[in-house]
């Protein structure tokens, strides 16, 4: 177990008034938790400090070469007034997984988890309470040697940082649109598309503009490969109901393995739904639409959790799905996760966690 520094800060901020709308990712509560690494010391100085500015050095490694990891998760309060996580140990995990892929130190599932329980524990004044709103929880890692050359670092910075917020998209669960992508790529099989980690994020970001200008919430991956079989949305794992069956793209070392993606596939499966994880390429989804039988899509997402999907373009064509509504399988997914995360239903895989 962390022994954590807990140092309280003097000036508190003011916390949004309830009903004002939040955002995602703009407003950071008044603490955050930061600890050390240093080779042949480990992991050392875990702390709980006033949220602010850090020192680095223009020299610091994840400034050159980019060795940086990062999670995302969320804090609630249920209707009963409690504080919950959903699935912390997931979270854990998938950073040790990513830490080990970019060379960089893992840190003790049991650790990770005390140190974002008992910093929302500090700021648990900051849950938010109104429908759809969480306190979003920012984990990371960066590289911190002064060193120019291209070796991993011997020094790291743990931090995890904590932000009320609304419905990632301002739509809530409105239809999206969503752009496939057919001039650029994301991952490769065995490069770092499974890792959470912002070389991925950059290089999605010249789709995501030439999506939104042309009116497409997200960009929708194809493999980097072939350029046929559908991968991930930008922020999203892709499902599809295909002629009564659920699909989604097997995990293949280039798809990062969402939290909400397996307990979507854990829902599915209780429920006795026929589900399928398998390539599935851009061309099946054309002819799956054009006989009728691309009933339902939706992406799967901490910050979203799912997000309907009303519309795919590409190239030249455009599939309405469901008539650009929300389908009743999705809407199920939603009401029973979110159920689940606020206490409002019967948790029977051990997912919610009090704290």
């Amino acid at each position: 177990m962390l022994s954590i520094s807990v140092t309280k800060t003097t000036a508190p901020k003011a916390k949004p008034q309830k009903g004002a709308p939040l955002g995602f990712g703009h407003i950071f509560t008044d603490h955050m938790f930061v600890m050390d690494y240093t080779e042949g010391q480990g992991w050392h100085d875990a702390r709980i400090v006033p949220f602010g500015a850090l020192s680095l050095s223009p020299a610091a490694m994840v400034f050159h070469y980019g060795q940086e990891m990062f999670e995302g998760m969320k804090a609630y309060r249920g209707d009963d007034g409690k504080r919950y996580l959903f699935r912390p140990e997931m979270n854990a995990r998938r950073a040790n997984r990513s830490c080990d892929r970019l060379c960089m130190p893992e840190i003790p599932e049991e650790d990770f988890v005390q140190a974002v329980r008992e910093l929302v524990k500090v700021d648990a004044e900051w849950i938010p309470t109104g429908e759809g709103e969480s306190l979003y929880i920012r984990p990371f890692m960066i590289a911190t040697d002064e060193f120019l050359g291209v070796a991993p670092s011997k020094t790291y910075l743990f931090l995890v940082i904590l932000s009320p917020s609304g419905a990632y998209y301002e739509s809530g669960l409105a239809p999206v649109g969503i752009w496939i992508e057919d001039e650029y790529v994301r991952a490769v099989r065995g490069g770092i598309g499974f890792a959470k980690t912002g070389g991925n994020y950059v290089a999605s970001m010249i789709a995501q503009e030439k999506a939104h200008h042309e009116g497409y919430s997200q960009v929708l991956w194809l493999d980097g490969v072939e350029r046929k079989y559908i991968e991930e949305v930008g922020a999203m794992n892709i499902f599809f109901k295909i002629d009564g069956k659920i699909v989604t793209p097997m995990l293949n070392g280039s798809i990062l393995p969402g939290v909400t993606r397996d307990s979507v596939l854990t829902l599915c499966r209780s429920w006795g739904m026929d589900v399928e994880e398998r390539r599935i390429s851009v061309d099946e989804l054309l002819e799956a639409q054009k006989a009728g039988k691309l009933e339902e899509c939706f992406g799967t997402g901490t910050a979203a959790v799912i997000s309907p999907v009303g519309k795919l373009r590409f190239e030249d064509e455009v599939m309405v799905i469901n008539g650009g509504e929300i389908g009743p399988v999705s809407q199920k997914i939603y009401d029973t996760i979110t159920g689940i995360q606020l206490g409002r239903v019967e948790d029977p895989f051990g997912w919610r966690v009090e704290f």
